[in-house]
């Protein structure tokens, strides 16, 4: 069941995706407006668009959220092998997305003093780049803000 509505989502996704398929679309408004004085604009006339519009707006939500969720996922796993094929990358940040508010707001952090450190770098004419240490660079803003200093 589920790889069927994986199969339908996608072909569906990128169906509705499409300049053709919003056009019909917009013929089918045009249409259904001009049928209006037909109908002397009845309110069976206007319940008909506002019900197919209420329900294909419905399905949409969960087949736009299957999709993205979808894609984020395969993101996900293709940042993850990143990670784990870079040498000098830090495999803690493999699967961030499954940690708690708190703890991503603390990563975050280190790597915003990491873009401070590269700025006032390059700022004194320095460059910016290399492979830092996130420990260092904590280490380092203690330095700057007048803490303990390093051992050597």
């Amino acid at each position: 069941m589920a790889s069927l509505y994986s199969r339908v989502a996608k072909s569906t996704a990128r169906m509705t995706g499409r300049p053709v398929t919003f056009s019909l679309m917009v013929l089918l408004v045009v249409i259904w407006a001009l049928c209006g004085p037909v109908f002397h604009y009845s309110d069976t006339w206007q319940l008909t668009i506002n019900t197919g519009t209420t329900i294909v707006t419905f399905l949409m939500v969960f087949l736009i959220q299957a999709t993205q969720n979808r894609d984020a996922d395969a993101i996900q796993i293709k940042l993850d092998e990143i990670i784990r094929a870079l040498d000098t990358a830090h495999n803690s940040l493999l699967d961030l997305e499954e940690l708690e508010e708190e703890e991503l707001l603390g990563m975050r952090e280190k790597y915003l003093h990491l873009a401070e450190r590269a700025r006032a770098a390059m700022k004194r004419g320095q460059p910016d780049t290399g492979v830092p240490r996130i420990d260092k660079a904590e280490e380092a803003e203690r330095r700057l803000q007048g803490g303990t200093r390093s051992a050597r």
